[in-house]
């Protein structure tokens, strides 16, 4: 007898060109036997990075409506997973939601800085928010930047390889409290990690391709928030992460513009199977 898909929250953006956020998220959540349900924070006619201007609605009074009519039908979300958070009312509602479903397992992807610094638009008071969903969270998943900026450290990049070391105490420091950490896109020479810090600290490498794609972090979220809560191990599941975007890059055309993200949709059956596996 089948049992009932654990249901996963989702409070990401949602853009309609370009492979990125809601647009990754759901399909990977729902072929790995997970439910998806959608609260797009932002509407955006792409994603804010190299395709012009957007045309964009901002959602967040409607996504508060809809958190109280969940709760009024006595919805309760196995997991809460949180990405980019803009402003400061958008890390409320995420907050909002950790607060009526205090027992979901709380995933949150910062989603505020890469290349060393912050995203523009990230406010003090919405890096604030954002730091303050990250204390509440089962599971944090920062890039480099991001960690560096959450533990107040100096975000500027590396000139050359991390040391397996050093990965490992950055993500031990952002564990602190119980939770784990993820820390992605650590280059290690020829290879590109991650490293987990909480139960059990380990390095996922696997060899750099020399190319660059929106939305990847998005597709490696998604992959890692479905394995755990097929009931993986954290390292166990950056590792699936880690080597389906590989493909996913692999099976893009050099040719291909990277702005419109990967090609990952032939791709997805490889994910699908039981919860068991």
């Amino acid at each position: 007898m089948p049992t009932e898909p654990k249901k996963v929250l989702c409070i990401h953006s949602l853009a309609g060109v370009g492979r990125c956020s809601l647009t990754i998220i759901a399909p990977v959540l729902a072929v790995m036997g997970l439910q998806p349900v959608t609260l797009p924070t932002v509407l955006l006619s792409t994603h804010t990075g190299g395709l012009g201007t957007p045309a964009r609605l901002d959602s967040c009074g409607w996504c508060h409506e809809a958190l109280a009519h969940y709760s009024a039908l006595g919805f309760a979300p196995d997991c809460i997973y949180t990405g980019y958070l803009g402003s400061e009312a958008l890390t409320g509602l995420a907050a909002e939601a950790f607060r009526l479903w205090p027992g979901a397992v709380k995933i949150v992807d910062p989603a505020i800085a890469d290349g060393g610094k912050l995203y523009a638009g990230i406010s003090p008071a919405a890096f604030d928010g954002v730091r303050a969903l990250v204390r509440q969270a089962d599971v944090v998943l920062p890039n480099l930047t991001e960690a560096k900026l959450l533990l107040g450290l100096d975000a500027a990049e590396p000139d050359g390889p991390v040391e397996d070391g050093d990965a490992l105490a950055l993500a031990a420091q952002l564990a602190d409290g119980g939770r784990q950490a993820l820390v992605t896109g650590i280059p290690m020479g020829r290879y590109v990690g991650c490293a987990g810090g909480g139960k059990e600290p380990f390095v996922v490498r696997h060899l750099r391709i020399g190319r660059s794609y929106h939305g990847t972090g998005d597709l490696f979220g998604a992959i890692v928030t479905g394995a755990l809560l097929r009931g993986n191990a954290l390292s166990a599941a950056a590792d699936a992460a880690a080597g389906f975007v590989a493909q996913a890059i692999q099976n893009t055309p050099a040719a291909a513009d990277e702005r419109y993200g990967v090609w990952f949709e032939p791709l997805l059956p490889r994910l699908a199977g039981r919860p068991e596996d």
